[in-house]
């Protein structure tokens, strides 16, 4: 295990590393793990590990879902975000950039498996403005709505 910065007592060097190494859970981190369970999906890392070169970094959930009429089974990588920031434009910025260095590397180190955005319905709501419409139609993200109350998949974006 590597650290950026050496620090004064190995203690607290330690727990930065380990701090660094497994990220704090979203807020609707359980929510969003019970909605894709109540969509058919099966849970297979929690958090779902992606590496490249010497750097691990760790999406929210690993999930797949059989489909039996096409036979085949969809693997997704999901990155939960709460939009609880001051700015919602702000929040969007920072999630998307999250989500596009996961995917990028997703895409070399496990192509047949899709990179997701989880968030809350009412935060939703952005991709039905010309901003949003701009995201899809530049494919740009890949995304789900959630009911963090009822734990539930509101809707699938494009």
């Amino acid at each position: 295990m590597r650290c950026r910065r050496p620090h004064r007592t190995v203690e607290f060097a330690v727990l930065l590393c380990y701090a660094s190494i497994m990220p704090a859970r979203d807020t609707y981190h359980d929510a969003v793990r019970n909605a894709l369970i109540k969509d058919g999906w099966t849970i297979t890392d929690d958090p779902f590990k992606i590496s490249w070169d010497d750097r691990n970094m760790y999406a929210d959930l690993g999930a797949e879902q059989f489909l039996a009429a096409q036979r085949l089974n969809r693997r997704i990588a999901v990155e939960i975000k709460s939009f609880l920031g001051k700015s919602l434009l702000d929040d969007l910025e920072k999630a998307l950039g999250q989500f596009t260095l996961y995917r990028t590397v997703l895409s070399r180190i496990e192509p047949d498996r899709e990179m997701i955005l989880a968030l809350p319905y009412d935060v939703a709501v952005i991709f039905d403005e010309p901003l949003g419409r701009l995201l899809l139609e530049s494919n740009l993200v890949r995304a789900f709505s959630f009911d963090p109350i009822e734990e539930v998949i509101v809707r699938w974006i494009p």
